[in-house]
C-alpha cells in the first residue's frame, strides 16, 4: 500500500499555511463542542430525560471511552498524511472503498449538525433581541446572518478564525466557570455532596439515554486531524490537542454537572430539569451570581453556538478540500486562495449547502429548537459515533498489519476502545426514537445516513472503474 499524499507545505507556494499549534487547534474544538451550549441545553436534558443526579459519571465514562480512542488515534496520526480525520483513518486501516464511504458518511454527519446548531443558533438570538429591545425576529433570519458572518470567516486564513473563537472561548468558559464556583462557595442548596459522582447515582435512570447525550456533548473532539496540513508540527501538535481537547472537556462537563446539580439540590435537581431545561442556567446564574450574569449567560449562549458552527464549517470544508487534492472530488475544492492561503472554494461550497437546507428547514415551517435542533442534532450525533467505530475498527487492523506501536498504543487501547463505542452504537440505535421523538423519523435519519455511506461505497467503485490513476493514488 503505498503512502499517502501530504498536502503541500507552504514553501512550496500552493499550500496551506502551517501556523497552528496546539492552543489554536484545542480552541477550535473545544469551541465545536460549545460548553456553555451543553452547560445550559445538554446537561439540564440529561438530568431529566437521562439518569438524573448519575450524569457527572457519564461525562467521566464517555472521556475516558475517548481517550482511549485517542490513545490508538495518536498514535496511527504521523502515518496517515492526509488532512481528511476519519475518513483518511479508516481508508489508511481498512481500504479506499470503506475509506470513501466513510467520508461521504462524515460530510453528511457534520452538514446534519451544522443545520442543527444553526437552527438554536438564530432561536437564541432571536431570544436576545427580544429581551434585550423587544423587537421579534423570524429566527431564520438571525440564522442566515451569523451563516453569512461565519462563511466570510472560513473563506479568510484559518489564524482569523482561530483568533476569534479563542476570543468567544475564554468568554464562554468564564460564565460557565463563574457560576459553578459561586455555586460551589456559597454551598449549594443544601450543601456540597459527593453523591453525584456515586455508581448508585450513575446506574439509576435511563443510563443509556444519559451515555448517549454525554456523546453528543463531545461532537468535534476528532477535528484536530483535520487542521492537519495548517499544524506547525503536525505529528506532534495533533495529538497532544487531541488529549487536551478530550480531557478538557470531560472535566468542564462533569464539573459543571455537579455544580449544577448542587445548586439545583440533589433531591430535587432531575425533577426541577424535567419541569425547566431551558430555564435551568439562566436560573441559576441569577440565583447564585447576579441578573447580569443570567443576561450575560443569554448573550454568550449565542456566541457559543455561533462559534460551534464556525468550527464545523471549518472540518467540512477541510474535508473536502482533502478529497479536491486527491481528485476524488472535483480538483477545484483542492484549491488554495492566492492571498488567505485557506480552502476557498471549499468554504464557499460548504456555506451554500449548509444555507440551502437551513432555508428548507424554514420554508417547512421547523421549530429551531424541538425539530431542528433536536432532530438534526440527534442524527448527527449517531453519525459520529457510527464514524467513531469505524475508525477504532481501521486502528485495530492497521496495528496488526503493520506492528509499529507498542502493545498498549497499538493493541489494547484499541481494542477496549473499538468494544466500548460499539456498545454505545448499538445503545444508541436502539433508543434512536427516543433521542429524535418519532419512530418515523429515526427512520427517515438512519436511512439518511446508511445511504450516505452506501454512496461513498458506490463512489469508490466507481473511481476505480472509470478513473484508475484516482483509485491508485487513493491506496
Amino acid at each position: 500500500m503505498t503512502r499517502q499524499r501530504e498536502v503541500q507545505a507552504p514553501e512550496t507556494g500552493t499550500g496551506l499555511n502551517r501556523t497552528l499549534g496546539v492552543p489554536q487547534i484545542v480552541f477550535m474544538v473545544v469551541a465545536f463542542a460549545a460548553p456553555l451550549t451543553v452547560f445550559a441545553g445538554l446537561i439540564p436534558l440529561m438530568l431529566g430525560a437521562g439518569n438524573g443526579i448519575g450524569t457527572p459519571v457519564d461525562f467521566v465514562i464517555v472521556g475516558i471511552v475517548l481517550v482511549l480512542f485517542t490513545v490508538g488515534y495518536s498514535a496511527m496520526t504521523p502515518e496517515v498524511r492526509n488532512a481528511g480525520a476519519f475518513y483518511s483513518y479508516v481508508q489508511r486501516g481498512l481500504g479506499t472503498i470503506v475509506g470513501l464511504g466513510a467520508a461521504a458518511l462524515a460530510l453528511v454527519t457534520y452538514a446534519v449538525l451544522i443545520v442543527s446548531v444553526t437552527g438554536y443558533l438564530g432561536a437564541a438570538a432571536r431570544n436576545v433581541m427580544t429581551t434585550f429591545t423587544g423587537v421579534s425576529v423570524p429566527w431564520w433570519i438571525l440564522s442566515a446572518a451569523g451563516l453569512g458572518a461565519i462563511g466570510y470567516l472560513g473563506y479568510r486564513n484559518v489564524e482569523v478564525s482561530a483568533r476569534v473563537l479563542g476570543v468567544l472561548l475564554v468568554a464562554e468558559i468564564g460564565i460557565v466557570a463563574l457560576v459553578d464556583l459561586a455555586i460551589v462557595l456559597r454551598g449549594g442548596a443544601d450543601g456540597l455532596s459527593a453523591e453525584p459522582l456515586s455508581w448508585g447515582a450513575f446506574s439509576s435512570g435511563a443510563t443509556g439515554t444519559g451515555i448517549m447525550f454525554a456523546v453528543f456533548g463531545f461532537v468535534g473532539f476528532e477535528a484536530t486531524a483535520v487542521f492537519r496540513s495548517e499544524a506547525k508540527d503536525p505529528d506532534r501538535t495533533v495529538p497532544r490537542a487531541t488529549y487536551i481537547a478530550v480531557i478538557l472537556i470531560a472535566v468542564i462537563y462533569a464539573f459543571s454537572s455537579w455544580a449544577m446539580i448542587s445548586g439545583l439540590g440533589v433531591s430535587r435537581a432531575a425533577e426541577l430539569a424535567a419541569q425547566d431545561p431551558e430555564g435551568l442556567a439562566p436560573g441559576l446564574a441569577t440565583r447564585y451570581v447576579s441578573q447580569v450574569a443570567h443576561d450575560g449567560v443569554q448573550v454568550l449562549l449565542v456566541t457559543s453556538f455561533f462559534a460551534c458552527i464556525l468550527t464545523a464549517h471549518n472540518v467540512v470544508s477541510r474535508y473536502l478540500f482533502a478529497l479536491g487534492t486527491q481528485d476524488a472530488l472535483p480538483r477545484r475544492l483542492g484549491e488554495v486562495h492566492a492571498a488567505h492561503r485557506s480552502p476557498h472554494v471549499a468554504s464557499l461550497l460548504t456555506s451554500a449547502v449548509i444555507g440551502v437546507l437551513v432555508a428548507v428547514t424554514a420554508i417547512g415551517g421547523l421549530d429551531p429548537v424541538t425539530e431542528v435542533y433536536a432532530w438534526f442534532g440527534g442524527a448527527g450525533t449517531l453519525g459520529l459515533i457510527a464514524l467513531l467505530v469505524l475508525t477504532s475498527a481501521a486502528i485495530v487492523v492497521h496495528f496488526l498489519r503493520v506492528r509499529t506501536a507498542g502493545v498498549w498504543r497499538g493493541t489494547v487501547a484499541p481494542v477496549l476502545a473499538l468494544l466500548a463505542l460499539g456498545t454505545i452504537l448499538v445503545l444508541v440505535v436502539g433508543n434512536f426514537d427516543l433521542l429524535i421523538g418519532s419512530h418515523g423519523l429515526a427512520d427517515m435519519f438512519l436511512a439518511v445516513l446508511a445511504t450516505a455511506f452506501l454512496s461513498g461505497l458506490v463512489w469508490a467503485v466507481a473511481l476505480h472503474r472509470n478513473r484508475p490513476d484516482v483509485y491508485a493514488t487513493l491506496e
